[in-house]
């Protein structure tokens, strides 16, 4: 893994794509968490592969290359997000017109509205622990705040989602 991420370094193209393509789902899990479309996750997933084989040579420590990567993807979500709230719907009433198709059917709440409900640094954190499997140390260097800052934002960030299970009546 070290040998490719050097020869990726060096040049070689063919052992850069070895390895985005070992990540390309964990980039387009992270993705689409934060940007909640196929298409937006996709296109974050380019930009990632884009700017990461632009420089590959800022990577300091090779055994890091798959949180270098996730942080990429975080940040290139981050900016796709910003950019979507600057887009202007010019016709709202096509939303009235379509409804909504499970008007009788109870409300569920899924992990993804759980995890809308938390701001960034939250549902990062929250991401890299649950999905990633990342200890806080780790973490903490992901995402350059202090361990215990770290460890804070999490407990927070659970304590809302737990407010949320139990203001909906899902928890137990």
């Amino acid at each position: 893994m070290i040998r490719l991420v050097q020869k990726a370094q060096n040049g070689n193209d063919k052992a850069f794509l070895k390895l985005f393509q070992k990540y390309e789902v964990d980039i387009y899990r992270m993705a689409y968490v934060y940007v909640k479309n196929e298409s937006d996750a996709l296109d974050v997933v380019q930009e990632v592969a884009y700017k990461a084989f632009k420089k590959i040579d800022t990577l300091k420590n090779p055994d890091f290359f798959k949180s270098w990567l996730l942080r990429i993807a975080i940040t290139c979500s981050i900016d796709v997000i910003r950019k979507n709230k600057q887009v202007v719907h010019l016709k709202p009433e096509y939303n009235e017109m379509i409804g909504l198709e499970d008007d009788d059917i109870p409300l569920s709440i899924t992990l993804q509205e759980l995890l809308e409900q938390l701001n960034e640094h939250e549902r990062s954190i929250v991401m890299l622990k649950f999905y990633e499997g990342y200890s806080f140390k780790e973490i903490a260097e992901l995402v350059n705040m202090p361990l215990g800052s770290v460890k804070s934002v999490l407990y927070r960030a659970l304590a809302k989602l737990r407010k949320e299970c139990k203001e909906a009546d899902f928890y137990e």
